[in-house]
C-alpha cells in the first residue's frame, strides 16, 4: 500500500493554530460595537485604532502605517510606486518567490546576493553599491527568512542599515515571523536601525489567521501619503471588518497568549525537524537551524537535477516546491525548503525519511 501524501511546500498554519471561537466572538463585539463604520467605505489607510496601536508599538506617527490586504499587496504597492523597468532590485538569494514575481511583474532588474548563514555578504553588497549600481530597493527578510529559515547577524544589519543611509535606497524589511521565535533572543529590526531608509511591513496571517488578510507597512514620513493614495486608488479602503476583529483580540489581551501558545505547537514541530535531518540526512546535504519561523531548508551536496527530485518525491507521496523558483538568476536545483508548521512531529520525520531515500536513489 502506498504511503499517505505528505507535503512540503507551503507554509500555512495548521488549523489547530486558529483561535477560531475567540475571533467568532470579536467578530460579534465589534459588529455590535462599531458596524455602521466597519461595514462602510473608509479612508485608505485602514481602520484608525488598529493604525494607532500599531504606530504606539512601532514608535511612529498613525500616518505612517498603512494597512492591506495582507502585506504581499503593500509590497506589490512598493514595486510600482518605487520602480522604474530596468532599475536594479536587490535580494537575498534564495528568496520568497512571490516577491520575486512582485518585482519582475514591476520590471526590474532582479539582482540577487547569495546568502551565508548569517545573511547575504554584506561586503559583496557593499562593492557592488561603490561601483555606482542603485538599486531601486533591498528587499530582505531577515528574521527566519523564508524559505532558508537564516537569520540576519546584527553586524550584517547595522551595515546594510549604514549602507542604504549612505547610497540612499530603501529597504523593504519583511518580518512575518520576527514574533515567532522559539529560543534565543531578538536582535534589532533593520527599522530601529534606520527607520528613514526602512519600509517594514508585516501582517496578522502567522500570528492569529490568514484568512483575515490583514497585513501593514510602517513607512518612512516621505512616503506615507504617496503610497497610502497608491492604495485609495487602487480599492478606496480594505477591509474595516477584518480589521477590526484583529484590533479587538489585541485590545482584549489575547493576542500575547496566542503567540506564546503558536510557540509552544510549533517549536516541538523544529525540534523534530531538526532532529530527523541530523538522523537522515548527515552527509547527504547541509543545512541551517534556526531558531523560529515556519522553514528549514537544505542544500544537497550532490549536483541533482530539480525535475528528477519532483518526479522522485511525487512517487514517494512527498510533494516539494521547486527550489528554481526562490533563485533569482538561475539555480536552485538542489535547494530544497522545508516548511514544518504545518506538519507534525511524526509526519515530519516520516517525509524526511522519505525525502532521505528519494535522495539516495537519484541518478
Amino acid at each position: 500500500m502506498a504511503p499517505s501524501p505528505l507535503k512540503f511546500t507551503r507554509g500555512v498554519p495548521p488549523p489547530e493554530s486558529f483561535p477560531t471561537a475567540a475571533l467568532s466572538e470579536c467578530a460579534q463585539s465589534v459588529l455590535a460595537k462599531d458596524g455602521d463604520l466597519i461595514l462602510q467605505y473608509g479612508s485608505a489607510g485602514g481602520y484608525a485604532p488598529l493604525r494607532a496601536l500599531i504606530a504606539q508599538q512601532t514608535g511612529v506617527a498613525e500616518n505612517q502605517v498603512l494597512l492591506g490586504q495582507g502585506s504581499l499587496q503593500l509590497a506589490d504597492f512598493c514595486a510600482r510606486l518605487l520602480i522604474e523597468p530596468g532599475t536594479p532590485v536587490y535580494v537575498e538569494e534564495p528568496t520568497y518567490d512571490r516577491a520575486l514575481t512582485i518585482y519582475r511583474r514591476a520590471r526590474a532588474r532582479v539582482v540577487g546576493f547569495p546568502l551565508q548563514a548569517d545573511g547575504p555578504d554584506v561586503d559583496v553588497v557593499a562593492a557592488r553599491l561603490a561601483s555606482g549600481d542603485r538599486p531601486a530597493l533591498f528587499y530582505m527578510i531577515p528574521d527566519f527568512q523564508n524559505p532558508s529559515g537564516s537569520v540576519l547577524s546584527l553586524e550584517k544589519r547595522r551595515r546594510l542599515a549604514a549602507l542604504a543611509q549612505q547610497h540612499g535606497f530603501w529597504i523593504i524589511e519583511d518580518v512575518p515571523y520576527r514574533r515567532l521565535r522559539y529560543r534565543g533572543a531578538a536582535l534589532p529590526s533593520l527599522l530601529e536601525l534606520a527607520p528613514d531608509r526602512v519600509l517594514q511591513m508585516s501582517s496578522y496571517s502567522k500570528l492569529i489567521s490568514p484568512g483575515l488578510r490583514v497585513g501593514y507597512m510602517i513607512l518612512p514620513d516621505a512616503l506615507a501619503t504617496r503610497l497610502t493614495k497608491m492604495a485609495e486608488d487602487t480599492y478606496i479602503n480594505s477591509s474595516y471588518l477584518n480589521q477590526a476583529i484583529v484590533y479587538e483580540f489585541i485590545r482584549r489581551g489575547w493576542l500575547e497568549p496566542n503567540i506564546s501558545h503558536l510557540c509552544e505547537l510549533y517549536r516541538p514541530r523544529l525540534d523534530a525537524m531538526l532532529a530527523a535531518l541530523t538522523a537522515q540526512m548527515d552527509g547527504l546535504a547541509t543545512w541551517l537551524r534556526p531558531d523560529g519561523g515556519f522553514f528549514a531548508s537544505l542544500s544537497l551536496q550532490a549536483s541533482v537535477s530539480a525535475d528528477a527530485l519532483l518526479s522522485c518525491a511525487r512517487q514517494a507521496n512527498l510533494e516539494l516546491t521547486d527550489g528554481r523558483g526562490f533563485f533569482a538568476n538561475g539555480g536552485g536545483d538542489a535547494f530544497i525548503r522545508l516548511p514544518f508548521c504545518a506538519l507534525t512531529p511524526p509526519e515530519i520525520a516520516d517525509a524526511v525519511a522519505r525525502l532521505a531515500e528519494v535522495v539516495r536513489q537519484l541518478p
